[in-house]
């Protein structure tokens, strides 16, 4: 028994050694030493820089600093490289937050890790990169993005999740598995997860409907036919689609010699039943539908591999109409309950602290309007009253000069 708990303690104590952060970045003040900017966009005058700050509210003034997109209507383009890894037969975790203080109505807040090698000045949209992933929003739609490359081409998720869009620090988090299968967490807490197979259009499909078939020129696939014995009652169409008003009068004033002869308004015949149609009845040749015979796509081939990426770079690449999204805590690693000690740890206190730090301030600033509209009140009545004061000021002038004019 105590052999069985060593082994398993020394598997444990293994399991810890071999996990790697390959990058991790908090954006302290020396993170421009490892930042580089793309001058793919200077040339236009659309690049945009980001402000280092924890923003408007915060949990600590320090430890919640990010960089934030501080002008409207700009590309962001800025990239890190760090060693080159494989994360063959180990997970890929991709880990990061995002927070939209000026509540984002269009604009990406996606991450690209990517292969080297890498020309960070020329990083640009259409520079490869392996996964791209993250929030976007634009008017109406609202989507995470999780993007794979594969063989060369960039393949979008099938599936559709949505991402936060209110104005507080949330956390993304993307897990790759050597099983082929996948995470899609925001808080750490999973929003979609499946295969990357069924998930992603990454390979052929096993089957394909047989080009050698088609469906039989005699196929019936018409389930219901008019009844070939019914026929058409033989007063059916004596009955006219409109007829005179039954309740219409003829106006007293009419004069058939000037208004020439009376005629009643038509109106709808409620006895008229349209045009007739034979009833439908059950098809006796129906085969129901025909179904393309499928067989094994040549061209399909089975990949284990295909979660595995060559990694060497992270950057944003992004275009945003309406800026302020601040983006931290970034974390690449092959352990997954690394990325989630840091969900449940520094991150839930910073959710807690910096919401109760926005509420706080939004008190403080209602407070502050009240007591200024209370003073404007104040000063509107004040002015009022002199306003008053001066006009009774002026009916006593008036009746004294009045009575002077009558003493005279």
């Amino acid at each position: 028994m105590k052999a069985a708990l060593l082994a398993f303690a020394l598997f444990g104590l293994l399991a810890f050694a071999s996990s790697t952060v390959h990058f991790q970045e908090d954006f302290d003040d020396s993170w421009e030493s490892r930042w580089v900017y793309s001058t793919h966009d200077d040339a236009s005058g659309n690049a945009g820089k980001f402000a280092h700050t924890a923003g408007k509210y915060f949990n600590d003034a320090e430890k919640d600093k990010g960089i934030q997109t501080s002008q409207d209507a700009r590309f962001y383009k800025l990239s890190a490289k760090f060693p080159k890894f494989t994360n063959k037969d180990k997970p890929l975790v991709i880990q990061y937050s995002v927070k939209h203080e000026q509540s984002q109505d269009c604009g990406g807040a996606y991450i690209k890790v990517g292969p080297g090698p890498l020309d960070q000045e020329k990083f640009e949209g259409e520079t490869k990169y392996n996964v791209m992933f993250g929030p976007d929003v634009c008017g109406s739609t609202k989507r995470v993005h999780f993007i794979l490359n594969y063989k060369g081409e960039n393949h979008l998720i099938k599936r559709e999740v949505r991402p936060e869009t209110d104005i507080y620090t949330h956390l993304y988090t993307a897990v790759l598995f050597p099983n082929q299968t996948y995470e899609i967490r925001i808080d750490n807490e999973v929003k979609q997860s499946g295969s990357l197979i069924e998930d992603w259009d990454l390979l052929a499909p096993k089957q394909i409907p047989d080009p050698a078939l088609s469906k039989p020129a005699d196929w019936v696939d018409e389930e219901y036919i008019d009844d070939p014995e019914a026929k058409k009652p033989e007063d059916w169409d004596n009955t006219p689609k409109q007829i005179a008003d039954p309740e219409a009068k003829k106006p007293e004033d009419w004069d058939d010699e000037l208004d020439g002869e009376w005629e009643a308004p038509m109106i709808a015949n409620p006895d008229y039943q349209g045009e007739w149609q034979a009833p439908r009845v059950k098809n006796p040749a129906y085969k129901g539908p025909w179904v393309h015979p499928l067989i094994d796509n040549p061209d399909y081939v089975a990949d284990d591999q295909i979660y595995v990426f060559e990694n060497e770079y992270v950057g944003f690449e992004l275009w945003q109409v309406k800026t302020g999204t601040i983006f931290d805590h970034i974390l690449i690693t092959d352990d997954l309950a690394e990325a989630e000690a840091f969900a449940t740890g520094y991150f839930a206190e910073q959710q807690k602290g910096e919401k109760a730090a926005f509420e706080k301030q939004e008190e403080e600033r209602n407070k502050a309007e009240e007591e200024e509209r209370k003073k404007r009140d104040a000063e509107t009545q004040e002015a009022d009253d002199d306003d008053d004061d001066d006009d009774d000021e002026d009916d006593v002038a008036d009746d004294h000069h009045g009575h002077d004019h009558e003493d005279l």
